[in-house]
């Protein structure tokens, strides 16, 4: 992993999305891109205005902004890293996606609101459109984490065998990286019921072609799919999620565009995901 992206909005899910970027970085020896989007009103079009801003206003105001993303950068990044920043006049989501092609991104890191008992909080409409949109990894950081943990990762799919295994594989680069234990989980629901066999069995023949590190095979009874994930990843304490996602109408899916949303969305721990 050579490239990894971390949009910037200066807020705090942007400065948890930061520390796991630098933290990873700081394994892989990958170099840092942050990107800053600034969303154009209409009617604007070029960069003599930035909103209502004259042309004096403009260049004041991008200069605070590379200013703040120079503090940014110094703050959350260790020096030993190659860390660079863009600032991009265009829509946030379609900035990402594009500017994670131009540079060749292997991951993109973003930040997304979390939720307390009493709140939810749903995951913002930028970062939920290019989690179900980009090529590239993405990684989904709701929280704060004072120290890189990936111990215990939880790789959930439904394990069909005509699924593109590059997902998987994509997965496992990641866990032998941080020498992670990994537990298989696929999901037993009232609509969508096999039997633990019948399961285990298919979960093998999925794997039959890797050489996997130190892992479980996990068969999870729940009310839906999300649920079951998460109650897992509860009480395993998981370190990260990981799940492909696949928006190609007419084909299979590891799991449905609405589960990966919903997983997203309602998780506190990372989510890797990585479309087929």
């Amino acid at each position: 992993m050579k490239k990894i992206l971390v949009p910037v909005d200066f807020s705090e899910k942007s400065e948890f999305a930061a520390k796991m970027a630098n933290d990873i970085a700081q394994k892989y020896d990958s170099a840092i891109y942050l990107i800053h989007l600034i969303e154009l009103p209409s009617g604007i079009t070029g960069r003599a205005e930035v909103g209502n801003y004259s042309i004096p206003e403009s260049m004041l105001f991008l200069r605070k902004i590379r200013q703040r993303m120079q503090e940014f950068k110094e703050t959350f990044f260790y020096e030993n890293l190659e860390v660079y920043y863009a600032i991009k006049l265009q829509n946030p989501y379609e900035g990402i996606l594009k500017y994670a092609d131009k540079m060749g991104a292997d991951m993109i890191v973003m930040g997304s609101k979390g939720h307390s008992t009493f709140e939810e909080i749903f995951i913002g409409s930028n970062t939920e459109k290019v989690v179900r949109s980009s090529k590239t990894p993405v990684l989904v950081v709701k929280k704060d984490n004072d120290k890189l943990k990936m111990k215990e990762l939880v790789f959930a799919s439904n394990f069909k065998i005509t699924e593109d295994k590059e997902v998987f594989k994509k997965f496992l680069d990641f866990a032998n990286h941080f020498k992670s234990n990994i537990h298989l989980l696929k999901i037993n629901t009232t609509l969508n019921f096999e039997s633990t066999h019948e399961a285990t069995k298919k979960v093998k023949n999925y794997i039959a072609d890797f050489d996997l590190p130190k892992h479980s095979i996990n068969i999870y009874n729940d009310l839906s799919v999300e649920k079951g994930i998460l109650h897992f990843a509860e009480e395993i304490n998981a370190d990260l999620i990981a799940i492909g996602t696949n928006n190609r109408s007419g084909l299979s899916h590891l799991f449905s565009a609405s589960v990966t949303k919903n997983l997203s969305s309602h998780a506190l721990k990372p989510i890797l995901t990585i479309k087929v």
